[in-house]
C-alpha cells in the first residue's frame, strides 16, 4: 500500500511505484498498470475564477482528450474543442485538472523513455480485434507496460507480469453507491491477480489516500472471507442487499420543474400506502442531468420481495404521470447512477 498522504505533491506517479517500476523494467519483466479514468484529465479548470467546461445535455464536467484535442462527454458523447482562455473570465490559466489513461502514458514515457508502452481502454480498442491484438502482443512480450481502465485487470495471463500498480484508488471508493467498496474489492483483486502468474513472484501497489480503508486492506491480504465479514454486518444494519430488496423508480423529462414536481406526488402518493416498504427521496440523481433530461429518483426498501410487488402492482393508479416525463421501474438496481 503506498499512502500518498507521505508524499506531497508527488504527481501521478508516487516514487514507490516509480522506484518499483524502474527495478521491474531493469529485470526484464512486465508491468501492468489500472487506471480507471478515461481521456488525458478528468476536465480543465481555470485557476483564475474556477471555471469548468460541462457538457450542456449532462451535469457533468468535460473530459480533456490531449490526442483527439477534444472536450467530450462520455456519457453522451458531446463534443466540443478546449478553448485557449477562459470563457468566463478570460484568463489564460485554463489547465488539465486531475489525471486518466491518456496522462498517465505520457508520464510513463516521460520517465521511461525506452521503455515500450501500450494503453488499454475504451479509445484505443474501438476498432475491431484491437484489443485482442494488445493482448496478444503483451503476452509475447512486445511490451513492457501495459496501462489501461477496468478491462486490463478482467482474466489476462501474461506470465512475465510481476508487478501490478492501482492508481486513483479513492476515485471508486469515494462514489456514492453501498456497492463501492464491493466493487473496489472486485476489480483491485482482480488487478492484483494479474501479478506473479508464471514463475516469478508477483507485486502489488496500490495507491491511495485512505491506506486503512478496509476494502483496501483485505485486497492487499486476498482475504475475501475478511471483507465480507466487515461488509456484510453494515449491509444487514441497513437493509441493502442482500438483506433487503431495493425498486429504484427514476422520473426523467425535458422539465426540470415538472420532473420534480412529479415526483413528489409520486412520493406523496406511495407514503400513504407503504406498509413494510421504506422509501428514500425523491432526490435528484447523482447525475441530475442526462442527455438532455433531468432526473429524479425515489428509492424503495423492503425486506422482502412480496411487499414490494404489491406496492408496484398499485403503482400505475397512485398517480398519473404529467406528459413529457418517464418512469422507469428499475427493480434490484445494479447501481444507483
Amino acid at each position: 500500500m503506498v499512502n500518498l498522504g507521505d508524499f506531497p505533491g508527488a504527481g501521478i506517479i508516487s516514487p514507490p511505484l516509480q522506484e518499483a517500476l524502474a527495478a521491474t523494467l531493469a529485470a526484464g519483466e512486465q508491468a501492468l498498470l489500472l487506471l480507471n479514468r478515461r481521456g488525458y484529465a478528468p476536465f480543465l479548470l481555470c485557476h483564475e475564477c474556477g471555471a469548468t467546461c460541462r457538457c450542456p445535455n449532462c451535469a457533468i464536467t468535460l473530459t480533456y482528450s490531449r490526442v483527439e484535442r477534444a472536450l467530450r462527454c462520455h456519457y453522451c458523447d458531446y463534443r466540443e474543442m478546449p478553448p485557449d482562455i477562459c470563457p468566463r473570465c478570460g484568463g489564460s490559466q485554463f489547465l488539465p485538472e486531475g489525471a486518466g489513461t491518456e496522462r498517465l502514458e505520457e508520464t510513463l514515457h516521460e520517465l521511461f523513455p525506452t521503455a515500450r508502452i501500450a494503453r488499454m481502454d475504451r479509445d484505443t480498442t474501438t476498432r475491431k480485434g484491437a484489443h485482442g491484438r494488445l493482448v496478444t502482443a503483451m503476452a509475447a512480450g512486445d511490451f513492457d507496460i501495459l496501462l489501461g481502465t477496468q478491462m486490463v485487470a478482467k482474466g489476462h495471463d501474461f506470465s512475465a507480469v510481476t508487478l501490478v500498480g492501482v492508481l486513483s484508488a479513492d476515485s471508486a471508493l469515494n462514489l456514492p453507491d453501498f456497492r463501492s467498496a464491493e466493487r473496489v474489492y472486485a476489480l483491485f483483486s482482480q488487478a492484483a491477480g494479474r501479478a506473479g502468474r508464471g514463475a516469478r513472484p508477483g507485486r502489488v501497489l496500490i495507491q491511495t489516500w485512505s491506506p486503512d480503508h478496509y476494502a483496501l486492506e483485505f485486497v492487499a491480504r486476498h482475504d475475501y472471507h475478511g471483507f465480507a465479514a466487515v461488509e456484510l454486518p453494515q449491509r444487514q444494519a441497513l437493509g441493502y442487499p442482500p438483506f433487503g430488496h431495493l425498486v429504484n423508480l427514476v422520473l426523467t423529462g425535458n422539465d426540470p420543474g415538472q420532473v420534480t414536481a412529479a415526483a413528489a406526488k409520486l412520493a406523496g402518493s406511495l407514503i400513504r400506502q407503504l406498509g413494510e416498504v421504506e422509501l428514500l427521496g425523491p432526490a435528484p440523481c447523482l447525475l441530475y442531468k442526462l442527455r438532455g433530461r433531468s432526473r429524479m429518483q425515489i428509492l424503495l426498501k423492503a425486506g422482502q420481495r412480496l411487499p414490494l410487488r404489491r406496492l408496484l402492482d398499485r403503482l400505475g393508479s397512485s398517480v398519473r404521470l404529467p406528459a413529457g416525463v418517464t418512469l422507469t421501474v428499475d427493480v434490484d438496481p445494479l447501481d444507483m447512477m
